[in-house]
């Protein structure tokens, strides 16, 4: 049986999440993964995150567990403190206790948008909400408790053909409204959460420590973003609603939001690039590969 232990256990944390789902559609069978969820491991309980991790002994642990509602963390501080930064460290030192490794989700909502070139992973991060407080605050304890052998993965406006995200929300709007306001003065990077799985896949098989930007390539604006899918979703001589739905750009500040989001949150993904010989994808090419596998799954 030598050949068991040659596969690395990789547990991964929010597998029920998009880029939860994700990881699992894209691992590889080489690898001896098992997924768990809320429902299963609270991580923000620290006596069960360590006794489920030295039951398990993984070799890698992925940390895809978040909370993520931007706006609702401005009220529910403590809640989105418990998991992204205090979950975070539980299983930052439960690997430490059991000589694993862990992958660290994070976000370009670290940064207070400021800039007008791309973030780097040694700009200061300066987060302007609750949300990108709490998750500096999670990379900050990973890092502090793991050192080398942790990796953090720094991405943007992620979306997938599961769960709740910007792209499933727009699809369904322009269905059902005849007009729909999106914000044209953000700019970022939409991540198709496949891609990124990949990604950490192949962090996984290099061994990459340290800290990683990671998103799809170029850049553009939320209501450039709605734009393009409601292109590429137009099919010729339909007369789909998606068609009549006027897209109307508006600006952050008519639009009320209770946090505040980076102007400019573009990520610099050059070490990344240089650390695992691949490239990302333009962003409107993953989002059509996404929407032709939403198509073929509906």
């Amino acid at each position: 049986m030598s050949h068991q232990h040659s596969q690395k256990k990789i547990l991964l944390i929010g597998s029920k999440g998009q880029l939860g789902q994700e990881l699992c559609r894209t691992a590889h069978a080489d690898l001896d993964l098992y997924g768990t969820d809320i429902d299963e491991l609270d991580i923000t309980d620290k006596k069960a995150v360590l006794e489920f991790i030295s039951k398990h002994k993984p070799d890698w642990i992925i940390n895809a567990a978040a909370y993520t509602n931007v706006d609702r963390a401005e009220q529910e501080r403590d809640l989105a403190f418990s998991i992204n930064r205090d979950g975070a460290l539980f299983l930052a030192r439960a690997a430490r206790e059991n000589n694993a490794r862990l992958i660290q989700i994070s976000t370009d909502y670290i940064f207070n948008g400021k800039k007008n070139t791309p973030y780097t992973t040694e700009d200061i991060a300066d987060p302007l909400s609750v949300y990108g407080a709490s998750k500096y605050a999670g990379e900050i304890a990973v890092l502090k408790e793991l050192g080398n052998r942790s990796t953090i993965v720094r991405t943007a406006w992620l979306y997938s053909v599961y769960g709740r995200n910007f792209v499933k929300t727009i699809l369904h709007a322009i269905k059902v409204k005849d007009e729909i306001q999106v914000i044209d003065d953000q700019t970022g990077t939409p991540t198709w959460a496949y891609g990124l799985a990949n990604t950490l896949w192949k962090m996984v098989e290099k061994g990459s420590s340290g800290i990683y930007n990671w998103t799809d390539g170029g850049a553009t604006t939320w209501y450039d973003l709605a734009v393009a899918i409601q292109q590429e979703t137009t099919e010729p001589g339909l007369h789909a609603s998606a068609n009549t739905c006027n897209i109307r750009p508006v600006r952050t500040q008519d639009y009320p939001a209770s946090a505040t989001r980076p102007g400019y949150s573009v990520l610099d993904k050059t070490g990344t690039f240089k650390e695992l010989g691949v490239e990302a994808p333009h962003w409107r090419k993953a989002l059509r590969e996404m929407l032709s596998g939403l198509k073929l799954n509906t």
